[in-house]
């Protein structure tokens, strides 16, 4: 085990793609995740209608992680901005200099949070005009210092292996990506 814990935080409206790819691609690294409802109860429902039951609802974790990650697709994002209990964590994080991660809509939780401001980054299109970051990148996955922001969907498999080379070093990133047969498909469509 590489001994690092993540948290993944989970809102009624989560899009799929991204909270999972990067649950999956963690855990293939064998870096801990906890799935962690927001809501009073294990059970949250994605944006397209995927259900499924987290390990730990946010009342109940502690604050021993390494890293947080944010989840984008709508409502969920505005959820988790919402949740003050998430901005709390998010700040906590960010203050013990620990990752602190978010895709697609999910960085305006970076926003309510106070963390774009100096920062370079990026989100899903259309959402710039709510972040302050002072330099805002096209680039599929941005890292400035302890944060980590991607663009959406399709960008998700990118953002979970910079979360892995982050946490467990470049060759575990590249191990798993091996294993997934990307870099067969990147060749084959490049």
């Amino acid at each position: 085990m590489v001994g690092k814990k993540v948290a993944v935080l989970f809102a009624d409206g989560f899009e799929e793609i991204e909270a999972l790819s990067v649950v999956d691609y963690l855990r293939r690294a064998e870096i801990t995740v906890d799935m962690i409802s927001i809501k009073d109860q294990l059970e949250v429902e994605g944006s397209h209608a995927i259900k499924l039951i987290c390990d730990l609802k946010l009342s109940e974790i502690d604050q021993d992680y390494d890293a947080v990650v944010l989840p984008g697709g709508l409502p969920g994002a505005e959820y988790l901005r919402d949740s003050a209990e998430v901005i709390s964590f998010v700040q906590k994080m960010n203050q013990a200099e620990k990752i602190v991660a978010a895709i697609c809509a999910a960085p305006i939780g970076l926003e309510r949070a106070g963390l774009t401001k100096g920062k370079v980054g990026t989100s899903y299109p259309g959402f710039e005009d709510q972040l302050s970051f002072d330099t805002y990148k096209e680039d599929i996955v941005v890292q400035d210092g302890n944060l980590i922001t991607a663009r959406g969907p399709a960008t998700a498999i990118y953002f979970a292996l910079k979360l892995i080379e982050v946490l467990a070093g470049k060759a575990k990133a590249d191990e798993v990506a091996e294993g997934l047969l990307l870099p067969l498909v990147e060749e084959q469509i490049c």
